[in-house]
């Protein structure tokens, strides 16, 4: 799973007794889809046939720029500093 990683450049890896991987660009100019491109190819939920019927195959299209506008605007840097509680209701609270 490294591999595609280290050949695309997001990765370098360190030889020695220390060694390892270390990203090869700041998280910031890393996005999670550059990581989905290489790891799983292009980011397509599912494929749209010609003969699918327009209304099924625009939705289709609004989903897959949906999930590749959330995928290429969010970085590593935001996933490292994501604060899960900023993002749950408070488990006490019950709306109706």
């Amino acid at each position: 799973m490294i591999a595609p990683l280290r050949n695309a450049g997001l990765v370098n890896s360190i030889r020695g007794a220390y060694g390892g991987y270390v990203l090869a660009r700041n998280p910031k100019e890393i996005t999670a889809a550059d990581v989905i491109r290489v790891l799983e190819g292009p980011i397509q939920p599912v494929e749209v046939m010609e003969d699918d019927d327009p209304a099924k195959r625009e939705l289709w299209v609004k989903i897959r720029d949906a999930v590749k506008d959330v995928l290429e605007g969010t970085t590593l840097d935001d996933l490292i500093h994501f604060d899960r509680d900023m993002h749950t209701q408070d488990p006490d609270m019950f709306y109706i």
